[in-house]
């Protein structure tokens, strides 16, 4: 069962990019390294409700 999460930045708290993901195998919550075009730089971008 696949569903779309939101990705959040963690520097800056904004809402960059949509993705989906499989409950059934990652059941946590999705963190991926991504460019944040608001701080110019690849930061950490944790999945948000």
């Amino acid at each position: 069962m696949r569903v779309k999460v939101t990705l959040a930045c963690t520097e800056c708290k904004r809402r960059n990019y949509h993705t989906m993901k499989n409950k059934k195998n990652d059941p946590d919550r999705m963190e991926l390294k991504k460019y944040c075009k608001f701080d110019r730089c690849h930061t950490l971008h944790r999945e948000t409700k």
